[in-house]
């Protein structure tokens, strides 16, 4: 049975990540970014308090790509989610479980947001942080790790924002996992990403997956698509590949034309054998205005951006797409009851899966967190970029890199002069994501991001 808790307090700090070379995407190019850090004090009851904490960049022009804004612009929407969301959930007076929280802060998260034009994907963010708080310090107070919390249900999580599906459905999935003790990093090749990168990244890592970034024109990603494929096919002939257009491809005329190339070009059959699905090709404004028709019948494709509120996936499935991605920054509720859905279609005879994508999580709480609940799912290969555009924890306090490489030393390596992720034979090790109580860490949560917090407290003087 799922424990009642109470919030005692919510505090929120950031910190700049710097990227050491620039990411494209879509239309804009980031050179680095606000981490927020969520820090939360709980009572569970019959157990006491708990602490957690979570993390995540706030990436601009992804949640919102509305050209009219500034990426700070952007960045403005997700603080207002993350500040109304700390409202809503302190306003929660009577107990109940994390997921009956979540559920009695979500919808009016989202109507608050939609009062001042945020977009569902972007008002979603602030209460997937506190989510993740949340469950870090429930775990960490019933002394259990993130995968048998999670299959027992410690959150209480059920169906009353899905109707869709019931409560066996859920308890069949979250009982049913085997998590991953490794998982192969899927390596983003971003626009401005060079040939020599790629070959390099590849070589020193021994990597097997890549997730490709398309510009929305079938011509250029098609030049762009043969330079990568034969940088790949000169270093082995063993990989996999996923598309990734982040809503470049302006109506069903492009997408067609670009499904024609994957077809029809000579240059371009080793990138057709090797492709495993297309990501997000259409604007998620028109995702949902007609069926992918016959292009979805020649490759998987998933939705990410469209998947703003918890009803996309279904509606995607019934116009013809197969995925949605798994992201802790869009909340980790929306990916279990997504992963509960894709197993009962699965089960039925249709083929449906959750994929596990990256906004570039930096090294600490977000990768640890977002890799644990895509390992959960059972997820074979994760895009893992954060480590790939930032440096290790080059923006944290010394004292957190090094809790954190003592607390998980299959996870990370001293390389550079600085502590980054392992990557070692295209993988990496996640066995001690299990081995202590949290949420997918075992390190204190006080240590993390050793600054004042936004009300001006040191954050260990907070937390005593």
């Amino acid at each position: 049975m799922a424990p009642k808790i109470t919030i005692r307090d919510i505090a929120l700090s950031k910190r700049r990540v710097a990227f050491t070379h620039p990411f494209r995407f879509g239309a804009v190019t980031v050179e680095g970014a606000d981490e927020v850090i969520v820090h939360v004090e709980i009572d569970v009851d019959g157990l006491g308090p708990g602490r957690g904490a979570a993390a995540e960049l706030m990436v601009p022009k992804w949640f919102d790509k509305n050209p009219a804004l500034s990426p700070a612009d952007t960045v403005a929407e997700l603080q207002v989610s993350l500040d109304l969301a700390v409202k809503l959930y302190r306003e929660q007076r009577a107990a109940d479980t994390a997921f009956g929280l979540h559920a009695a802060c979500y919808r009016p998260l989202m109507n608050a947001c939609a009062e001042q034009r945020i977009p569902p994907l972007a008002a979603a963010f602030g209460a997937a942080e506190i989510d993740k708080a949340i469950l870090d310090a429930l775990l960490r107070a019933m002394k259990l790790d993130v995968f048998t919390g999670l299959g027992r249900n410690v959150m209480g999580l059920d169906a009353r924002l899905a109707p869709d599906i019931d409560a066996a459905s859920i308890t069949r999935f979250l009982s049913s996992r085997t998590p991953q003790q490794s998982v192969f990093v899927r390596h983003t090749v971003g626009l401005v990403d060079s040939m020599a990168s790629l070959s390099e990244a590849a070589r020193a890592q021994g990597l097997r997956y890549f997730k490709i970034k398309l510009g929305g024109d079938p011509k250029s990603d098609r030049e762009r698509l043969i330079a990568i494929v034969e940088t790949l096919d000169a270093i082995t002939s063993d990989y996999r590949i996923t598309l990734d257009a982040n809503e470049q491809y302006p109506d069903e005329v492009a997408l067609n034309a670009l499904v024609d190339v994957l077809l029809n070009d000579e240059a371009l059959e080793s990138a057709n054998q090797r492709l495993a699905y297309i990501e997000q090709p259409l604007p998620r404004e028109s995702t949902f205005a007609k069926p992918l028709g016959d292009v979805g019948k020649q490759f998987a494709f998933i939705i990410d951006e469209a998947d703003g509120d918890y009803d996309a996936f279904h509606r995607a499935v019934a116009l013809g797409y197969r995925g949605v991605s798994t992201k802790s920054c869009k909340g980790l509720y929306k990916s279990l009851l997504n992963g509960a859905r894709a197993a009962d279609w699965s089960a039925q005879g249709f083929r449906a899966f959750v994929a596990a994508e990256d906004l570039t999580c930096q090294a600490g709480l977000a990768v640890q967190q977002d890799t644990a609940l895509a390992a959960f799912h059972g997820i074979v290969h994760c895009e893992r970029n954060g480590h790939h555009y930032g440096n290790g924890f080059s923006a944290a306090h010394p004292c957190e890199a090094e809790a954190f490489l003592a607390m998980h030393p299959d996870l990370y390596e001293k390389c550079g002069g600085g502590i980054r992720l392992r990557v070692a034979n295209g993988a990496i090790e996640i066995g001690s994501l299990s081995k202590a109580p949290g949420f997918a860490s075992a390190v204190d949560p006080a240590l993390v991001n050793l600054q004042r917090s936004s009300d001006n407290k040191p954050l260990k003087e907070m937390a005593s």
